[in-house]
């Protein structure tokens, strides 16, 4: 921020930066329904908050994030990957505080059900690279919060994933 505007003598932008990221990402998708390209723009930013979350992105994790978005959005695999790569550097450059904004935006667009798909889909690409660090799984409990989801669900979920939490490899099935 500017001397300048933090005195409140420039002009305002246009849009705040969350809105102008998902913006890029929709005019990519101008083929789709302008609610249908923000929703996947946000589902992707929320992907790539996992996935960046433990400061470590594996090549397996991009894959399955790009396979999520296209199975999601009904998209190629040239324009999943330019969503999530877009996503990728968006939540690099801004996620920190924009995390809250772009939670709070899929939970009141989304329905019940694809707040839990969200979930499994957030688990699914912090498992990709075979383990679910302590920091993938907070950061999704976090998520999960935001999306006001209960904690059965989520407990639900996470459970679908015990072998690859880091805090249960190596241990005996129970």
């Amino acid at each position: 921020m500017s001397f300048l505007d933090w005195l409140g003598l420039t002009a305002p932008r246009e849009r705040e930066p969350e809105a102008e990221v998902v913006h890029r990402i929709s005019q990519q998708l101008d083929s789709m329904d302008p609610a249908e390209a923000r929703h996947l723009a946000l589902f992707a930013f929320l992907l790539a908050r996992v996935a960046l979350s433990d400061q470590v992105t594996d090549p397996a994790e991009i894959a399955e994030m790009e396979r999520l978005v296209a199975t999601h959005g009904g998209l190629s695999t040239s324009q999943a990957a330019m969503v999530i790569e877009v996503a990728r550097a968006t939540q690099k450059l801004l996620g920190p505080t924009h995390n809250f904004v772009a939670t709070r935006e899929f939970r009141d667009s989304a329905t019940a059900e694809q707040k839990i798909g969200m979930l499994h889909c957030l688990f699914a690409v912090a498992a990709a690279d075979g383990t679910i660090t302590g920091d993938e799984e907070e950061e999704i409990r976090t998520i999960s919060r935001g999306l006001l989801l209960e904690d059965r669900d989520y407990l639900a979920v996470r459970g679908e994933y015990r072998d690859k939490r880091s805090v249960m490899q190596g241990r005996p099935a129970t």
